[in-house]
């Protein structure tokens, strides 16, 4: 399964009802340029679950041509991520991953 389908599967099981009119997943551009990714986890199993970030490519270690980049965090009871123009099915990879090993 690829992950995008992977992802519309994890929130299709998150709709109850409830959680979709409230929460969901937002995925964006960026004019860096590169990608961002927001996943409500807010009633789900992945709520307050220890993630550890994940990052390359920004800070000391960005390179000058700044598209070999990704950033991954869980603040505010939603996952975050942000990277490089290449880098979308990465970054919900990096998810999918933790999402999995929660199940």
């Amino acid at each position: 399964m690829n992950a995008l389908s992977e992802l519309q599967k994890w929130y299709f099981a998150q709709c109850d009802g409830d959680w979709e009119h409230s929460y969901g997943v937002k995925i964006d551009t960026l004019d860096n340029p590169g990608w961002t990714i927001e996943i409500d986890l807010v009633g789900t199993n992945l709520s307050e679950r220890t993630f550890e970030e994940r990052s390359y490519g920004t800070g000391s270690d960005a390179e000058a041509s700044g598209n070999e980049w990704l950033f991954c965090k869980v603040a505010n009871d939603k996952f975050i991520a942000s990277g490089g123009p290449d880098k979308l099915e990465e970054m919900i990879n990096v998810f999918l991953i933790w999402a999995r090993s929660a199940a």
